[in-house]
């Protein structure tokens, strides 16, 4: 038996429920283009394609989906970051870092927003069009896997979501810091599931 088995880790899977969601999180130019200070991570880059993979399967079963961007109009209504680019105007309103990524970018089809935090549920419209939705399962995608996508796992658990994580449709900065929060995430948050296995299981 692991120590994780001893302190209580390792719960049976928490399942899909009725009705999904799909959730994409700061997919934006600021962290996929190489331009950026903090972009162009071939991690995240990845998980952006494999990401538009799902979004194409949602579409084709009419799941709701919401994408969100992170943007400030400046410093005064940004918390106490330790993250410096984010304060050299790259991610205040209007620049092409704050945009969503065009691989993924649908305000037509997705409903899009802006945060200011790193949850996607901190002070956003999200909560109000999940209820509209009907939605009890959330599947979350994104980038950074250690920072706004493990923030947003822990917000949706704790309004009561059933809660996915898309591992191979998160990305990081840092492999090992995605690794590790995957890992921790889904001891205590979460189920873990590949696209390719939310997408058998849902179709």
């Amino acid at each position: 038996m692991s120590n994780f088995d001893k302190a209580g880790y390792g719960a049976d899977n928490i399942g899909i429920g009725e009705k999904c969601a799909l959730l994409i999180v700061d997919f934006q130019n600021g962290f996929t283009d190489a331009e950026s200070q903090i972009g162009g991570s071939s991690h995240v880059n990845a998980a952006v394609d494999k990401t538009a993979e799902l979004v194409t399967f949602a579409r084709s079963v009419d799941m709701p989906i919401a994408s969100c961007r992170t943007s400030w109009s400046g410093p005064d209504e940004m918390s106490y970051w330790k993250v410096a680019p984010l304060f050299d105007g790259g991610f205040f309103h209007g620049h092409k870092f704050t945009e969503i990524d065009p691989r993924l970018s649908d305000p037509d089809n997705h409903f899009e927003f802006i945060k200011s935090a790193p949850s996607i549920f901190f002070l956003t419209p999200l909560l109000t069009w999940l209820t509209k939705h009907n939605i009890d399962t959330t599947i979350i995608t994104g980038c950074t896997t250690s920072g706004c996508i493990r923030a947003s796992v822990i917000d949706s658990f704790s309004y009561g979501y059933r809660t996915i994580v898309a591992e191979d449709c998160c990305g990081d900065q840092d492999a090992d810091a995605h690794a590790d929060n995957i890992r921790d995430v889904g001891r205590r948050y979460a189920d873990i599931m590949t696209c390719q296995e939310i997408i058998a299981a849902l179709s």
